[in-house]
């Protein structure tokens, strides 16, 4: 009947360690949040690992690597979590864990003056395995109750955890009271280090990754930046040609004028007007750099056959800055347009931007058709588009700008709509 028991109480163990480390790998990696389809499967994979290992009683590293194996699985598959770090995550998770499980049932013997606490086969060695547990289960509360944890807290509070097992490692290693191995110590003081520097190699993985994206991210700004220079380049071009030939067509057109030839006039006006097609006068936001953005746009919508409105409310003499501004609504309505012409009847592409202030806060809103509802990999949305463009650096982009300004950048979607939304906070500037 005890042997029932703890196998029950093991299974129900690995079945809470898996789930926790699912959510881990949820919170650390940027996956999916775990779902009930990744969490049945875990606590089937978690109660077979748990039987096979009560029968066949195989040494615990086994164990460790088999339900670091299964959650990884898990995550990759239904979390679309990068494999190598789920795996790296749930191998040094358990290690973690064992690790803890040993602490405390060997901290309670010493307490209780007792050697029935680190034998994990007796009622009082399940006491430790539950405090461990409990813990676990507190710990995934807060992280969830605490979503805007950043990272540096978290490395920090891991950091924490680590070193606060190697001083209790140590310790135990001087007491009296209970008889532990010599090389059971040995091996939990070597495995309180590597814990420790398992910390430090995840926190600098992901400082490199975030300094690669940023790196990235900085290159695929400047190209768009040039990009749209060139273009803003080729209009004022325009406007300079036409300007230095002005004398010239004015006295066309007085000569014309002249002689009554009303309709050569205006046929010669619409040739003049002719390369202006793509140019504006419409003033969006007073912005003239942003304004102009905003009519290419429309001209890119039109040449696709996309129904392309405005509407905006933009504050004056502020701190927002056109270039920051221009990362935005650039990449926001290419990623709109984009979508919007897959779709294959003309009459269903839309996209609309709405521009509003509220109180200190400008509020950047771009809708758009699409034909599918946009993929996630790793966490984050995956671009449509064949190549490797631009296309797809544009969301990530639009949020480094918006953050500037303690902004961010949300989407979401319906059946017909896709929205992307930018808030910034700005502040009013004297006009001198």
């Amino acid at each position: 009947m005890t042997g029932l028991l703890i196998l029950f109480s093991d299974i129900l163990a690995c079945s809470v360690r898996s789930v926790v480390c699912l959510f881990l790998i949820f919170r650390l990696l940027s996956a999916k949040r775990p779902e009930k389809k990744s969490i049945v499967p875990v606590f089937a994979g978690a109660a077979a690992v748990s039987v096979i290992f009560y029968v066949t009683e195989l040494p615990d590293v086994y164990r460790v690597l088999s339900e670091a194996v299964l959650t990884a699985a898990c995550a990759r598959y239904f979390q679309e979590a990068d494999t190598r770090m789920s795996l790296f995550v749930g191998i040094f998770y358990e290690i973690a864990v064992t690790f803890w499980q040993f602490l405390f049932a060997a901290w309670l013997g010493v307490i209780f003056r007792s050697p029935a606490f680190p034998a994990h086969g007796t009622g009082s060695g399940q006491i430790a395995v539950w405090c461990v547990h409990l813990l676990l289960a507190v710990l995934i509360w807060y992280l969830l109750k605490h979503p805007d944890l950043t990272g540096r807290e978290a490395f920090r509070f891991a950091s924490m955890i680590a070193v606060a097992g190697f001083a209790a490692v140590i310790t135990l290693s001087e007491q009296t009271v209970l008889t532990i191995a010599d090389d059971t110590l040995d091996m939990w003081t070597i495995l309180a280090v590597v814990l420790m520097m398992s910390v430090l190699v995840f926190n600098m993985n992901r400082q490199y990754e975030v300094e690669k994206e940023l790196a990235e991210l900085k290159s695929e700004q400047a190209e768009l930046l040039e990009r749209d220079y060139t273009a803003l380049n080729s209009a004022y071009a325009l406007n300079a040609k036409l300007f230095h030939d002005f004398h010239n067509h004015i006295g066309v057109l007085r000569r014309l004028l002249s002689h009554n030839k009303t309709d050569e006039a205006m046929q010669y006006l619409d040739e003049l007007q002719t390369p202006m097609k793509e140019m504006t006068d419409m003033v969006w936001t007073g912005d003239e750099t942003v304004d102009y953005l905003i009519s290419s746009k429309a001209v890119t919508a039109e040449k696709n056959g996309i129904k392309y409105q405005v509407q905006a409310e933009f504050p004056r003499h502020t701190n927002l800055r056109s270039a920051d501004l221009c990362a935005i609504l650039g990449n926001l309505l290419d990623n709109a347009l984009e979508a919007a012409k897959q779709i294959p009847a003309a009459e269903q592409r839309f996209v609309r931007l709405t521009i509003r202030r509220i109180n200190q806060m400008l509020i950047i809103k771009v809708e758009n058709s699409f034909l599918a509802p946009p993929v996630k990999q790793d966490g984050s949305l995956k671009t449509s588009k064949d190549g490797n463009g631009l296309h797809g650096w544009g969301l990530k982009s639009a949020r480094t700008a918006a953050e500037k300004y303690d902004g961010m950048v949300q989407i979401s979607y319906d059946d017909n709509i896709f929205r992307a939304v930018a808030a910034l906070s700005y502040q009013s500037i004297s006009d001198v």
